[in-house]
């Protein structure tokens, strides 16, 4: 039997102060909901271990604070990210008007090889909560126009959908991680060298001195 292939991932969590970055992060690797609000200092991580596409994948989920105060703590987190997830509580406007901000925030800090083609994966959250005022036609709207991210409404709290957009997201990030590999494993500059020190040895053995 073969050998499956493992990779790590890192997977980045944004978004604004109690819109569920947590416990949506808790619900997908623990199964577990508190109604209990903690803000998040700093940063946490939990790890998932999943085997997509026949390959076995650690997801190291970074689960970052929201506050102002807190946000330039994270920045030494972004860097080496595979994926990046935007949150915005569906029951509050300005949580999601604020998505902009954290992505062109995100890409900035963390300096992704191929920005236009880095992947993100947006998640409105609390979708189990009554009172809605903001449609979901205006979020749809924004991830096409962002090179279409993928969308997904979720709750924490009663897991709906959880499951679906992290299955998503580690494909999407094993995706960018397998292209970051074939760019690393790809140097023609090593072709070149042989031929240079191949050139240097002819050129020695020609040598009248």
């Amino acid at each position: 039997m073969a050998t499956r292939k493992k990779s790590l991932l890192k997977v980045i969590i944004l978004g604004d102060s109690s819109v569920g970055k947590t416990s949506l992060m808790n619900q997908y690797v623990n199964k577990r909901f508190s109604n209990q609000y903690k803000a998040t200092i700093g940063a946490d991580f939990l790890t998932k271990e999943i085997v997509v596409d026949d390959r076995v994948v650690t997801m190291q989920i970074w689960d970052t604070a929201g506050q102002e105060r807190f946000q330039s703590l994270g920045v030494a987190f972004y860097r080496g990210a595979d994926c990046c997830v935007l949150v915005y509580d569906v029951t509050v406007p300005t949580t999601f008007k604020n998505l902009d901000s954290w992505r062109d925030e995100f890409l900035i800090q963390a300096s992704p090889r191929n920005p236009e083609q880095f992947p993100f994966v947006v998640l409105g959250n609390k979708v189990d909560l009554e009172t809605r005022p903001m449609p979901n036609r205006r979020a749809q709207q924004w991830c096409q126009s962002k090179n279409d991210i993928p969308y997904f409404e979720t709750s924490a709290k009663e897991g709906v959908n959880v499951e679906l957009a992290f299955q998503t997201i580690a494909k999407n990030a094993l995706a960018q991680e397998v292209g970051r590999d074939e760019i690393y494993n790809h140097f023609p500059d090593q072709i070149r060298l042989d031929g240079d020190r191949n050139n240097r040895n002819r050129n020695s053995d020609n040598c009248q001195c």
